[in-house]
C-alpha cells in the first residue's frame, strides 16, 4: 500500500493502519504492563538488569496503572499517516532486544508522566494534548523522558572554553557528552586563532581552524545522538572578520583535498552589520585573527564598530580585500553546499531579552534560538511545536457539537464555514508554557555547565508547524492581507499566553535568577523592540 501513495494519499493512511495494526498484534495493550516489561529487563547478552524506566517513573505508574490504563486512547494510534508511523518506530518506539515493545499511545503517556511525575491530572492534561495532536514535543523530550537518563533537551550553545589545546579538547569533550544524549550543538570558534598565528606557549604557529574542525568532525560522525537514533549534528558559527574565513567556506565543497575538508558539520556565519555595509559599498574588509585583535566577539553594534575600525587604522589586520570578494564567495559556498546559513549578530542581540548577560555569540544548529553563552555556560533549550491546523473550525449545525471534528478538515471547500480557535490556541499554549518549564527542573544535564545555565536563565523555545494548512483551510492566499492579519494574530496569541503563564509561574515560584536588568524586567517586550507601536494583529490582547 505504501508503494501506492503517489497514486493516492489515501494509500499511506492504509499502510500505516497496516503496519500500526501488526505493531498491535505483538505488544501489549495494557500500559502499565508494558511499562513493567521494560522495567524489568534484562539484557539478554549479559545477564545484567537494564531497565529502561527510571525508578520513580515505574512506581509513579504502577501506583496509578488503573487509571492511566483507563486514560489511554489507542484508536488514535491509526490516525498517523505511514511516514509518521514508521519515523516512530525507527527512533521514538523504546525496543527489547531490537523489538519495539511499545506503541505510540504508550509512549505519548511514559512522556507526559516523565515530565510531571507524581502530578496525574497535568500528566493525564499532556497526554490528551500529545494524543490528540495539538502540540509536540521535541524530539530528544520524546526518546528520553521516563528513561533512567532523561536529557530533553534539542538544543546546545556551546562557547569555545579557550584558545589553548586544554580549551579545545575539554570544549570537544562537552560537545560528544551532549550529543551522545541526544542534543544538536551550536559552536562558536570566533576566538580560535588564525593560521600561522603565534603560539607563545611553544614559540611555533597555528594551524588554523580547519584541521581542529576536522576532529570535531569525526566526533560528529561517531558520537550519534541517543546510541543511533540519528546522527550526531554540529553547527559551527564563525564571524567575517576572521582570517580562516575563505578556508571555512569550503569545508564542505565535494572537491579540493580531503584533509581541507569536514563535510559532516553544519556552518553558519554571524554575521555584523558593517561587513553588509562594506559589501553595499563595495568597500574594504580586513580580515584579522582574534589572538592579535582580541575582543571582536564579545561586543556588538557601535562598540564592535568602533573597535574593529580601531585595528584598521592601526594595521592589525591579516589581510585587506573588497568586502564583495568574500560575499561573493559566501553565495558560491551557499550555491554548492547549502551552507552557510546566515544571521545577523547585531539584530540577534538587539532584540534579545538577554541583553543584560552580555554578547550572545552564535545560535544553535537550526538557527530558531539565540541565547548567551561563556566558557561557564553552555546555553540550552527546551523546544516544543503547536500544531496549528487543530485550531482551525467548521461550523456543522447537523453535528452533535456543532462542528465537525478538526482531523476531518481538507482543502478550502468549506472555507467560509470555518475559523481559528484563538482561544483554544491561548489555553494550549499556556499549558505548554507550563510543560517546558517543567522539564527545565526535571531534566537531566550531561554537562554541568549547561545545567548551571539553564537554571539561571529558564529559557523554552515554542514553535509552531502547519501555518500554510491554516492558510488553505480558511482559503487564504498565502499573500493576502487576511493571511498576513491572521498570522500576526496567531504569534500574538501565543507570545501573550506564554507571558501569561511566565507570569503565573513567577508569581508561585519567583522570578529566574538573571530576570533583573533584562529587557523584560524594564517592561521591554518584542514588539517594543521591533518599533512596533501597535500590534499588526488588533487588539485582541491589549
Amino acid at each position: 500500500a505504501a508503494s501506492m501513495t503517489s497514486k493516492h494519499p489515501d494509500y499511506a493512511q492504509l499502510a500505516a493502519r497496516i503496519a500500526v495494526s501488526n505493531l498491535h498484534k505483538t505488544t501489549k495493550k495494557s500500559f502499565s504492563e508494558t511499562m513493567t516489561q521494560m522495567y524489568e529487563h534484562v539484557n539478554e547478552r549479559n545477564g545484567k538488569w537494564s531497565p529502561l524506566l527510571a525508578d520513580d517513573v515505574y512506581e509513579i505508574i504502577k501506583a496509578n496503572a488503573e487509571r492511566l490504563d483507563a486514560e489511554i486512547v489507542y484508536d488514535r494510534d491509526f490516525e498517523y499517516d505511514y511516514f509518521g508511523y514508521k519515523t516512530l518506530e525507527r527512533s521514538y518506539l523504546l525496543r527489547i532486544d531490537g523489538k519495539v515493545v511499545e506503541r505510540p499511545q504508550h509512549l505519548l503517556m511514559r512522556v507526559s508522566i516523565g515530565i510531571h511525575k507524581e502530578d496525574i491530572e497535568k500528566a493525564v492534561d499532556t497526554y490528551h494534548m500529545l494524543s490528540e495532536r495539538w502540540m509536540t514535543h521535541a524530539s530528544p523530550t520524546l526518546f528520553n523522558a521516563g528513561t533512567p537518563r532523561p536529557q530533553l533537551s534539542s538544543c546546545f550553545l556551546i562557547a569555545m572554553k579557550e584558545d589553548s589545546i586544554e580549551g579545545i579538547y575539554d570544549t570537544l569533550k562537552e560537545c560528544a557528552c551532549i550529543s551522545k544524549s541526544a542534543g544538536g550543538i551550536g559552536l562558536s570558534i570566533h576566538d580560535i586563532r588564525a593560521t600561522s598565528s603565534y603560539i607563545r606557549g611553544t614559540n611555533g604557529t597555528s594551524n588554523g581552524i580547519i584541521p581542529m574542525l576536522r576532529v570535531f568532525n569525526d566526533t560528529a560522525r561517531y558520537v550519534d545522538q541517543g546510541g543511533g537514533k540519528r546522527k550526531g549534528a554540529f553547527a559551527i558559527y564563525i564571524e567575517p572578520w576572521h582570517a580562516d574565513i575563505f578556508d571555512w567556506l569550503d569545508l564542505r565543497k565535494n572537491h579540493g583535498k580531503e584533509e581541507a575538508r569536514a563535510r559532516d558539520l553544519f556552518y553558519g556565519l554571524w554575521t555584523n552589520d558593517l561587513f553588509m555595509k562594506r559589501v553595499e559599498a563595495n568597500g574594504d574588509w580586513t580580515l584579522m585573527c582574534p589572538n592579535e585583535c582580541p575582543g571582536l566577539a564579545d561586543c556588538w553594534g557601535e562598540e564592535f564598530e568602533t573597535l574593529y575600525q580601531k585595528y584598521e587604522a592601526e594595521g592589525k589586520g591579516k589581510k585587506t580585500i573588497k568586502a564583495q570578494q568574500l560575499w561573493f564567495a559566501i553565495l558560491e559556498s551557499q550555491v554548492e553546499t547549502g551552507n552557510p546559513y546566515m544571521l545577523f549578530k547585531d539584530a540577534c542581540n538587539r532584540k534579545s531579552n538577554q541583553q543584560n548577560l552580555g554578547t550572545i555569540k552564535s545560535s544553535n544548529l537550526c538557527t530558531e534560538i539565540v541565547e548567551f553563552t561563556s566558557p561557564e555556560e553552555t546555553a540550552v533549550c527546551n523546544l516544543a511545536s503547536i500544531a496549528l491546523p487543530r485550531f482551525v473550525i467548521e461550523n456543522n449545525p447537523s453535528s452533535p457539537t456543532g462542528r465537525t471534528e478538526v482531523k476531518k478538515l481538507v482543502g478550502s471547500l468549506k472555507a467560509k464555514e470555518r475559523y481559528f480557535d484563538h482561544d483554544k490556541l491561548f489555553e494550549i499554549t499556556r499549558k505548554v508554557t507550563r510543560n517546558l518549564n517543567r522539564i527545565i527542573d526535571v531534566n537531566y544535564y550531561p554537562v554541568e555547565t549547561a545545567k548551571r545555565s539553564n537554571m539561571r536563565h529558564r529559557p523554552i523555545g515554542l514553535g509552531v508547524q502547519g501555518l500554510a494548512d491554516v492558510f488553505i483551510l480558511l482559503g487564504l492566499a498565502f499573500d493576502s492581507p487576511e493571511a498576513q492579519k491572521l498570522n500576526a494574530e496567531i504569534f500574538e496569541t501565543i507570545y501573550f499566553a506564554a507571558l501569561t503563564e511566565s507570569n503565573a509561574l513567577a508569581v508561585v515560584e519567583g522570578p529566574y535568577t538573571t530576570y533583573e536588568g533584562s529587557p523584560v524586567s524594564k517592561g521591554i517586550l518584542q514588539p517594543d523592540m521591533w518599533g512596533l507601536t501597535e500590534m499588526p494583529g488588533g487588539d485582541r490582547h491589549d
